[in-house]
């Protein structure tokens, strides 16, 4: 942790910050706010703020996390921060020493009311005492954007364990069950194998409904031989998130479908080819999108080739239209191209790749067959 708050302190003086305020404004139980307080510090508790600044680190908490973060959280000075932010915001504020300095916080991780709150805690400041706070922009997740070694392979350990579940899961299928039974079905063999969780509600979608490409699995829909089913799954290890998507279909799939699946994995296969480091999230998205063009579904593809993960499913880079994000070795990104046709359905087919020297490696391992 210590290499982390170090290039962060760097970041902040290059940008003109004397201090940052890294937290979570709600009580974050789906670790969806706190990533960037995990990652600098270690703790996995559900709320708590850290302040940072070029000389010190808190870690401010109530009791519940006071044991927690003295745990998890070694290179943190502990500050308690028992009640509403007035209550301890003003005392730490003061400990730290930032009177007349400028203290950064996140405006995409922070409600209306609480950064109200901070600034009327802040009021209570002496003014000598009162820093400037203004907001920073995403210094913390272009960190987390590359990621470290370690990283690497409990990304890698969550992409073979969604390997292996989708896989034992979908060999078990039959005609009959329902979307939400085989939904149900993963994320219990997930939690067998050691998954500490999903990384995100997983997606079965059958028939005319996989033409929504974040479909919900609903209970009543029960899945038919012949109809194409999107299945798009995660698994969390170490905090680590997977992203993994396979379209299958139960027996025979008609002459169309087999169409499209082959657009579609030609689509991706080729991108995972051409990716390079020093691309833009634009020109990666490009290599994809104009194979499904010339085969005449390029309206029928609208949604970005992929993005980046890590503590989160969703992260940094964007490989998108219009996306300026440079890609650079260390990266993880999703590969997923997809056609959607309402009123019959779609096909997605997606891996997580690691950006390198001289392309990527593929990490996603389980089989691409249409047919099961």
């Amino acid at each position: 942790m210590k290499g982390r708050l170090a290039r962060l302190r760097e970041l902040m003086a290059q940008r003109g910050f004397d201090a940052l305020l890294v937290g979570s404004p709600v009580e974050d139980i789906f670790k969806t706010y706190g990533a960037n307080r995990r990652y600098l510090s270690g703790f996995t508790g559900s709320t708590g703020w850290l302040l940072i600044s070029q000389g010190e680190a808190y870690i401010a908490v109530d009791f519940r996390y006071w044991e927690q973060a003295q745990q998890e959280a070694s290179d943190f000075t502990l500050f308690p921060a028992q009640g509403p932010i007035d209550n301890w915001f003003p005392q730490l504020v003061a400990k730290a020493d930032l009177g007349g300095k400028r203290l950064g916080y996140e405006p995409h991780g922070i409600t209306v009311a609480t950064l109200s709150a901070l600034k009327k805690a802040l009021g209570a400041v002496p003014q000598a005492q009162r820093p400037l706070l203004v907001p920073a922009p995403p210094l913390v997740e272009e960190l987390r954007a590359i990621k470290e070694p370690e990283e690497l392979e409990k990304i890698a350990k969550a992409a073979e364990l969604a390997d292996e579940v989708f896989w034992e899961v979908v060999q078990e299928l039959k005609p009959g069950w329902t979307e939400a039974q085989l939904a149900w079905a993963i994320e219990v063999r997930a939690r067998e194998k050691g998954a500490e969780g999903l990384s995100f509600p997983t997606i079965v979608a059958a028939g005319p409904w996989g033409a929504l490409p974040h479909a919900y699995p609903r209970k009543e829909k029960v899945i038919e031989e012949g109809e194409p089913i999107v299945i798009d799954m995660g698994v969390r290890v170490d905090g680590y998130c997977s992203d993994l998507t396979r379209t299958v279909v139960l027996g025979r799939a008609d002459s169309q479908w087999r169409e499209i699946y082959d657009i579609v994995l030609a689509a991706q296969l080729t991108a995972e080819a051409l990716i390079r480091p020093g691309m833009r999230g634009e020109e990666a998205h490009a290599l994809a999108h104009n194979v499904i063009a010339e085969a005449g579904y390029g309206d029928r593809f609208g949604h970005g080739l992929g993005h980046g993960l890590g503590l989160l499913v969703h992260e940094s880079p964007r490989l998108a239209p219009r996306s300026q994000d440079l890609l650079r070795p260390g990266m993880v990104v999703t590969v997923e191209p997809g056609i959607y046709i309402p009123g019959l359905g779609g096909v997605r087919i997606e891996d997580m790749v690691v950006i390198q020297g001289e392309g990527v490696q593929v990490l996603s391992r389980a089989p691409k067959v249409l047919e099961l």
